[in-house]
């Protein structure tokens, strides 16, 4: 431990909070809560305590800390889960799902509009979710625009909006699928009656809109409307056919979420099943990457994950092992729900085989999930696998990005990046970068600057990276492009270089080239993708230089500014054509005054003499 942490663990606040491990490049490698700081963060560096394999490998990296100390353990749990899910800590559990969490949201406006959004605005909005099934989230949405005349537009519905007449009255009013608030043909009263309505369905709870539907039907049958009748008895058979798709699991009519978990290696599953009025509303499942957590310390963080956003949190939580910070939960969940609730462990009847359906679900997911890890790895391509072999890598490299520099006598230096997945070219990752920092010859300079611009742009935003960097070019390329990596923290990236003489593959920390047969398929593949970012950046380069050539050579001709010289080259196609043709000619084509029109042929004919004077 060195002096500067030994100093922060001295000092550190007897209160609850929330500490975070930093690594020797700055980074969070793990986010924690705690009663009391000082307490819990000295207890990973007592020598004589056990620590797991997963605290032996995080400590070793552990260079710096930082905290922050917070009102309560309630704070401390619902800061660490925002903290976690944006920052992603290496250490903590990783959650697959997470980044896809899809919600329905009830906007906070006049008029609310009701839309599925991955996006949580702290606005005043309701969200119902998350779903981690999207087939049922949109059946859901569905169902609610089926039934209930709710607006689809994206307009300020204002009072000086509407009574300005500044919106038309669109084809889903005529079609009966919305009431008109643009024209405020409903009343923002009996449009907030409806959300409600709207509200209480999405949980679960459809009696009170079939007993309003079915009033509305009848009254409109007694007062002979009956195409409206007929409308809303389609919105009754809607909800009969929504509630009809729900599994009926149970006698009593308690809202609750069962929450179990199957786990295997460094693998898990977990499950949500979502009980609303006796009946199955949505199974979601959560996967995760684990190592040596417990189920416990796995239902705290799922309960935290899945609850952080969602608006409606049921009475019950049922789960497959008591939480971790059980207590801390409640309260938290308490508060957000703004009433009592429970989370329990149920041991018999009913409840119990719940929880066993919903181990049964975990169980089955986990499998599918190993099944389909399985069938990706063969699904390799055999270049690829040779790949690894050739350059003795722990994962395949599928994902390869390769670089090449271009200039024309070290003007117009440009650079490429190619990127290509399972050996196929994914052209809509292509990116051409001019260079900026870099003036005269300097290869090793411009793959520098074009690495840290390409890597720097990924690091921001939090994207993911390739299994390998390929650098066109041999040991110095390499370790110009290996020192941009190391200064953005991402040295840890595999990056090589291939020499054009001897097509020899160069590795970081070794002079001499590897060893790979000139036959091989890995070495093939190599050639072909380094061959693809010359051609990229060669084409590039190209274009610069005609471009620059022919803005420049007409430039000096009175009279000629960017239109008349853009309309003058796509009516001739080039400047080889101008000098075969003669001013008459120019001036009639490119409709272009003849005084100037003899100044144009006068400079490209020129230009034609220079050129095969070359």
């Amino acid at each position: 431990m060195n002096d500067l942490l030994n100093n922060k663990i001295t000092n550190i606040p007897q209160k609850p909070g929330v500490y975070q491990f930093i690594n020797d490049k700055g980074e969070i490698i793990y986010i924690g809560k705690a009663k009391n700081l000082r307490t819990r963060v000295r207890s990973y560096f007592q020598k004589n305590k056990y620590q797991t394999p997963k605290n032996q490998s995080m400590i070793k990296r552990i260079l710096d800390l930082e905290w922050i100390v917070v009102s309560s353990e309630v704070e401390a749990l619902l800061t660490e889960a925002n903290l976690i899910k944006e920052i992603k800590p290496h250490y903590n559990i990783n959650l697959k799902d997470d980044k896809s969490f899809p919600y329905i949201r009830i906007t906070k406006e006049a008029y609310p509009r009701i839309f599925i959004t991955r996006q949580i605005v702290k606005d005043g909005s309701r969200y119902f979710g998350p779903y981690t099934d999207v087939y049922v989230l949109r059946r859901s949405l569905k169902a609610v625009h089926k039934i209930f005349p709710i607006r689809s537009c994206d307009f300020l519905l204002d009072k000086k909006t509407i009574q300005s007449l500044k919106v038309d009255l669109c084809l889903d009013y005529h079609i009966k699928k919305c009431d008109g608030p643009c024209r405020n043909l409903i009343s923002e009263d009996e449009y907030d009656k409806m959300i409600k309505r709207v509200i209480s369905f999405l949980q679960g709870r459809t009696t009170e809109t079939e007993v309003y539907i079915n009033d509305q039907m009848l009254q409109a049958a007694n007062d002979t409307r009956y195409e409206d009748a007929g409308m809303y008895r389609d919105q009754l058979n809607a909800i009969k056919n929504f509630k009809d798709r729900q599994r009926k699991v149970a006698a009593d009519f308690d809202d609750r979420d069962v929450i179990a978990l199957s786990r295997k290696n460094n693998m898990c599953i977990s499950v949500i099943v979502r009980i609303r009025n006796g009946r199955i509303h949505s199974r979601e499942k959560i996967s995760m990457n684990i190592s040596d957590e417990t189920d416990s310390d796995i239902i705290e963080l799922v309960i935290t994950q899945f609850y952080l956003n969602s608006d409606f949190i049921p009475k019950v939580l049922n789960v497959s092992d008591i939480p971790t910070n059980k207590t801390q939960l409640i309260h938290w969940l308490k508060e957000k729900r703004n009433g009592n609730i429970e989370i329990k462990l149920p041991i018999k009847g009913d409840k119990a085989r719940e929880i066993r359906l919903a181990e049964q679900n975990a169980k089955l997911l986990l499998g599918e999930w190993i099944i389909n890890r399985t069938k990706r790895r063969e699904l390799i391509p055999k270049m690829i696998q040779q790949l690894q072999e050739d350059l003795q890598l722990n994962i395949p490299p599928r994902r390869i990005e390769a670089f090449d520099i271009s200039h024309l006598s070290g003007e117009d230096t440009v650079a490429s990046m190619v990127s290509f997945m399972d050996g196929k070219a994914k052209k809509s990752e292509y990116r051409k970068y001019k260079i900026k920092g870099v003036n005269g010859i300097d290869d090793f300079a411009s793959i520098r600057e074009v690495v840290v611009r390409r890597y720097r742009k990924l690091k921001d935003e939090k994207s993911s990276y390739p299994d390998l960097i390929l650098i066109d070019g041999g040991k110095g390329q390499l370790n110009m492009a290996i020192s941009a990596l190391r200064d953005l923290g991402l040295d840890y990236l595999l990056v090589i270089g291939l020499a054009k003489r001897l097509e020899e593959v160069f590795v970081p920390g070794n002079s001499d080239p590897q060893s790979i047969p000139k036959n091989s398929p890995g070495l093939i593949l190599l050639r072909k993708i380094r061959d693809e970012a010359h051609r990229f950046a060669l084409t590039y380069q190209k274009q610069k230089r005609n471009k620059k050539v022919r803005e420049s050579i007409f430039d000096s001709v009175n009279g000629m500014g960017p239109k008349r010289i853009q309309s003058l080259l796509r009516s001739f196609e080039g400047i080889e054509n101008i000098a075969n043709a003669d001013s008459n000619i120019i001036a009639d084509k490119a409709n272009i005054p003849l005084k100037i029109a003899e100044d144009i042929f006068l400079v490209a004919k020129q230009f034609q003499m220079e050129q095969k004077s070359k």
